[in-house]
C-alpha cells in the first residue's frame, strides 16, 4: 500500500513502515503541504500519516473516500471532520499516551512561571530595568497548599495533577464526564462542578479536548466566576478560551495570571498584548516537543498503519 506521510516526523516511525514494505512518499519540508497540495496528493495514496496541523474537512474526505486509514501524527483529532470520516468508512487513529509526561510538565511548568512572573522578569532583564532592590514589587503567589482545578482528568490530567500534589502538597479538584477513581484514591481529589471548579481554584488548568461543547468555553462570564488570585492555565486547545475575553479580565484584574500553550489563532501575533503582561507566560504550542514524545508519536502513528494493513485490532482508533 502506499503511504502518503505529509509531515516530517522523526525516523523511528518511518523506519517501521519501510521494514512491512509500505510504499512512502514522504514530505520533508520544514513547512507543511498547502490544502491544496495534500488534497491533490492523498489522491494517489491509499493511507495518509497526518497531523493536527491540516484541515481533513468534508470536501477533503469525499475527494479522497478511497483512504484506507488516516493515521494522525497527534492526540488530538478536533481538526478532522469525524462525521464525514464515518459516512465515507474512513477509520481514523491518534498517538494517545505518547506526550502525557511532556505535556503535564509544560502545565507545570507555565503555573510555576505565572506565579513568579518568570517570563516578564526575564523582559526586565533584557530592558536594563534591574536597577534596585523593591520590597513591594514584582512580588508572585506561592503555590504550596493552594487548591488546583482541573478540567479533563484523563492521562495529562491526572499526571498534572500528580506534580501539583507531590511538589507543593496542593488540594486536587476536578471537572471531568465521570469520576477518575484512580486519581481520587491517589490523591484524595473531588470531583466537583463546573461552577465549583470556577469558584474555589486558585489554578484552573485545562485537559480537555476541544469540542462543541468546550469550544470557547471559557469567556467573559466564565472568568467572571474565578477567584481574584486565580492562574489560568491552557496546554489543550486555544479555541477552548476565548483570547480577548482572557485579554481582558487579565487587563481587568478579574483573573490574577495566565499560562498558555495553545492560543487562537495559531500562530499568535507577536503584537499580542498577553505577550507584554506582567502575569502572563506563553509558548509556542510545545507540549509534545521532547525527544521521548515525538519519538513515541512516530512509533505510534507508524504502528496504527502496520496493525491496520495486517487486520490486526486498532488499539488506537478513534471513535467516530
Amino acid at each position: 500500500m502506499k503511504v502518503l506521510v505529509s509531515i516530517d516526523i522523526p525516523k523511528v516511525g518511518i523506519e517501521m513502515l519501510r521494514k512491512e514494505g509500505f510504499e512512502l512518499t514522504l514530505w520533508t519540508n520544514d513547512l507543511p503541504m498547502q490544502y491544496k497540495e495534500l488534497l491533490e496528493a492523498s489522491k494517489n495514496h491509499d493511507i495518509l500519516l497526518s497531523s493536527s496541523i491540516y484541515k481533513i474537512d468534508r470536501h477533503f474526505l469525499k475527494t479522497n473516500k478511497h483512504l484506507k486509514l488516516i493515521s494522525q501524527y497527534a492526540v488530538g483529532y478536533n481538526n478532522i471532520d469525524l462525521k464525514s470520516a464515518s459516512e465515507f468508512k474512513i477509520p481514523i487513529t491518534n498517538t494517545p499516551g505518547a506526550m502525557t509526561a511532556a505535556t503535564a510538565d509544560i502545565a507545570f511548568g507555565l503555573m510555576l512561571a505565572v506565579s513568579r512572573k518568570m517570563f516578564y522578569m526575564h523582559k526586565q532583564i533584557e530592558a536594563e530595568k534591574w536597577t534596585h532592590f523593591r520590597p513591594k514589587a514584582n512580588l508572585g503567589i506561592e503555590l504550596k497548599g493552594k487548591t488546583v482545578g482541573i478540567l479533563g482528568m484523563g492521562r495529562i490530567g491526572s499526571e498534572f495533577a500528580k506534580r501539583c500534589a507531590g511538589a507543593y502538597n496542593m488540594e486536587v479538584i476536578y471537572h471531568n464526564r465521570k469520576p477518575n477513581k484512580e486519581v481520587e484514591k491517589l490523591l484524595n481529589a473531588r470531583m466537583v462542578s463546573f461552577d465549583e471548579l470556577l469558584a474555589q481554584s486558585d489554578v484552573l488548568s485545562v485537559h480537555a479536548a476541544l469540542t462543541n461543547k468546550t469550544r470557547q468555553l471559557f469567556d467573559g462570564p466564565t472568568f467572571a466566576k474565578m477567584k481574584p488570585s486565580a492562574i489560568f492555565i491552557n496546554t489543550a486547545r486555544g479555541g477552548i478560551h476565548n483570547e480577548k475575553d482572557l485579554i481582558e479580565a487579565l487587563k481587568n484584574k478579574t483573573i490574577w495570571g495566565a499560562g498558555l500553550d495553545v492560543t487562537d489563532p495559531e500562530p499568535m501575533l507577536p503584537d499580542n498584548p498577553l505577550l507584554q503582561m506582567e502575569n502572563v507566560a506563553v509558548l509556542p504550542h510545545i507540549g509534545s516537543a521532547t525527544v521521548e514524545a515525538r519519538n513515541e508519536m512516530s512509533r505510534l502513528a507508524a504502528l496504527n498503519i502496520i496493525q491496520f494493513s495486517k487486520g490486526t485490532t486498532l488499539k488506537n482508533l478513534v471513535e467516530l
